[in-house]
């Protein structure tokens, strides 16, 4: 029993401060998430600085850059937030029975609304996939595939109960039903559509490929 005290010690000595500073480093990172998204809904996402962002969390400005290299890092975490709120908002209404069409629309629904309560969020996020920084582009675009995922999986129960074309390539249905949204999401975020109509125009998309994707197979 003896010979294997020091080898527990030891494994304490090594691994708890190690925890610890991890402990530290996700309190930090919690921190800093609040503080920016408290300064984004207060200032906008341009008029917040990184280094507001670290006083609002209470460190020195050096040390945000421990655990973030700009307020564009932070951006794209909310907006991961913000889209796995639309999905599960989605699963929580979602009745795998109703018609695919109709089951599209209401992910977009979903997704719609959340946004349009953080609408500098998505102004900026469109911005984002063209952003100098490569990483922040392609960290945006990784949501943008998410998204398409979905999108494919909710096209694939469509598929498995009858209601799309058996010849529809679901992953490029997905990807133009994901486009058609963020078309409509530009035009709003230049200001040439409102809210109301940006909402509108995806719909109305929805309904158009659905035109195409609903055909029985064999009809002209």
């Amino acid at each position: 029993m003896r010979a294997s005290d020091p080898a527990r010690t030891s494994t304490r000595a090594t691994h708890q401060p190690e925890d610890g500073r991890l402990l530290r480093g996700a309190r930090s990172r919690a921190r800093i998430r609040e503080a920016a998204r408290a300064l984004f809904q207060e200032r906008g996402f341009d008029a917040a600085t990184l280094r507001a962002i670290a006083a609002r969390a209470g460190m020195g400005a050096s040390s945000i850059y421990r655990h973030v290299q700009s307020k564009h890092e932070l951006l794209v975490l909310e907006l991961a937030d913000l889209q796995e709120e639309a999905w599960l908002d989605f699963r929580r209404q979602d009745v795998r029975a109703t018609p695919t069409r109709e089951r599209i629309q209401k992910f977009f629904q979903s997704q719609h609304e959340l946004l349009a309560r953080h609408p500098d969020l998505t102004v900026i996020a469109i911005r984002a996939t063209t952003y100098p920084d490569s990483r922040i582009s392609a960290r945006v675009l990784a949501l943008n595939d998410r998204t398409i995922g979905l999108l494919a999986e909710i096209l694939q129960g469509g598929r498995a109960q009858g209601d799309l074309d058996p010849r529809v390539d679901l992953l490029a249905a997905a990807r133009a039903l994901f486009h058609a949204a963020i078309g409509a999401r530009i035009s709003w975020a230049n200001g040439l559509l409102t809210e109301s109509a940006c909402r509108t125009a995806i719909e109305g998309t929805v309904e158009l490929l659905f035109r195409g994707l609903g055909r029985a197979e064999g009809s002209g």
